[in-house]
């Protein structure tokens, strides 16, 4: 018994190694990406200042000559879609349980289109209940017992490292 927990031991060792040398990698590349914002954010900000005016000159144009889009209402220049569009609009209510009572007044062959209903068990509730009762109510509890655990114990870095290797465990599958 000792010596396959020696070889799950050395296993885990090797395992923590090789995380170590991801870990390092990625935190390598987290403060190329720091060096690389810190470099380029300047003039991305001037850039982006810049398209700020630009969007704002030509929006007063537009709006200075209507004119210009009554047929067609948007026109394709430089790139760049201008003209008038119809506006979404939006939908505001203060009371919504007063707009149901109206809706089932109003529209009572519509209400199931205009009212949404929806009656759904709550599973963190229900993960409370034991077993007979969750057994009485048709719910069927799986994969409840013990499972393999490979898990590191540390820090944030190691949240990314698990990402990347789940993504290359997904292109190993689908591969």
């Amino acid at each position: 018994m000792s010596t396959a927990l020696d070889t799950i031991t050395k296993a885990a060792e090797v395992h923590s190694q090789a995380r170590s040398l991801l870990s390092e990698r990625v935190t390598a590349l987290r403060d190329a990406q720091a060096a690389l914002n810190r470099e380029h954010l300047p003039s991305i900000k001037r850039a982006l200042a810049k398209a700020a005016e630009s969007e704002a000159k030509l929006r007063a144009l537009v709006e200075e000559h209507p004119e210009c889009f009554v047929k067609p209402k948007t026109q394709v220049l430089a790139g760049i879609k201008v003209g008038y569009a119809k506006a979404k609009g939006s939908l505001s209510f203060d009371d919504a349980d007063a707009v149901v009572a109206r809706i089932k007044k109003h529209f009572p062959d519509q209400v199931d289109v205009l009212i949404r209903t929806k009656e759904e068990p709550v599973k963190d509730a229900l993960s409370n209940l034991c077993a007979n009762d969750l057994k009485k109510i048709g719910v069927k509890v799986t994969d409840s017992g013990d499972k393999c655990v490979v898990k590191p114990v540390d820090s944030e870095v190691d949240k990314m490292v698990d990402a990347l290797l789940k993504a290359a465990a997904r292109e190993v599958e689908e591969a």
